[in-house]
């Protein structure tokens, strides 16, 4: 299994214990379908996916979502939460 819980049932509350060094993939929304992987925008670690969007202006977060191996897409109203997060590691 993944690290981190899944969101069944659209329960999207912040987990205890975050993996932020968990692999995820930063994709426009509605990127979707079995081809999506191919049509992702970045690469990289949970945590440096949603420090690109937070540091994004505010206008322009809407245009990403990242994906967790296995998991729901993350929109950018989660991913500011999670940036805000206390245990986000910011000087990373």
């Amino acid at each position: 299994m993944p690290n981190s819980p899944s969101t069944f049932g659209g329960d999207s509350h912040l987990p205890e214990g975050i993996h932020w060094d968990q692999d995820a993939t930063l994709h426009h929304p509605g990127d979707a379908g079995v081809l999506a992987e191919l049509k992702a925008l970045r690469h990289g670690k949970l945590a440096d996916l949603i420090r690109y969007i937070a540091l994004l202006p505010a206008a322009q977060r809407e245009q990403y979502e990242i994906e967790r191996t296995g998991h729901h897409r993350i929109k950018a109203e989660e991913a500011m939460a999670l940036y805000n997060h206390a245990d986000f590691p910011h000087a990373a």
